[in-house]
């Protein structure tokens, strides 16, 4: 079983656990992928043997293998404190606090991966944006989609959705990630533990 990492600081491993966070977009294949993403006119995901496939003119110009295949169970990275804190009232251990290093059979939550597809980042909807672990909060507020900064106790509130997820993900991504509007792979998944 692999396993996949959401942002702790953003608290997103959070929001999959709570089943906020359906979605996730990832940045893969560098810059030959971005290349011939750029260049194709269909996409299609070729489920047997777990690529996207581009094409131009109906001719196959790249194929892509994607980190996680359709219906695979993926275990959720979750640093040992964190698992151990959810069943007991263990201290903090020294060397536990890295998710990096975790097995994923040790992985008390798993997602199943129902969707595969390609996109320009910023072709998200409104909607996708809430699946990506936006936050919704009182619709009477002036600012009612936010995201969390656990780091810095923030609350970070925006206008629309598509706001609060450009700012996320240039948070998670990198500044300007939003606006170089890269080609993604888009996992949709489900939570099943």
């Amino acid at each position: 079983m692999q396993k996949i990492m959401f942002n702790d600081r953003y608290v997103l491993t959070d929001a999959v656990i709570g089943g906020i966070k359906n979605n996730t977009r990832r940045i893969e294949g560098g810059g030959q992928f971005q290349l011939a993403a750029t260049e194709a006119e269909d996409f299609f995901y070729e489920e047997d043997a777990g690529y996207i496939v581009m094409c131009c003119q109906g001719v196959e110009i790249f194929r892509h293998k994607c980190r996680y295949k359709l219906g695979e169970v993926v275990a959720v990275a979750q640093c040992y404190n964190d698992v151990a804190r959810e069943f007991t009232d263990l201290a903090f251990v020294p060397g536990s606090t890295n998710k990096m290093f975790v097995r994923a059979a040790l992985m008390p939550h798993q997602i199943r991966i129902t969707g595969i597809r390609c996109e320009r980042l910023r072709d998200i909807s409104d909607e996708d944006c809430i699946k990506e672990g936006v936050r919704v909060g009182s619709q009477a507020l002036e600012y009612p989609y936010y995201f969390i900064d656990a780091k810095q106790f923030l609350i970070c509130d925006y206008k629309s959705p598509r706001e609060a997820f450009a700012a996320l993900i240039d948070k998670v991504s990198g500044r300007g990630t939003w606006e170089s509007n890269p080609w993604v792979v888009v996992y949709e998944f489900e939570l099943v533990k």
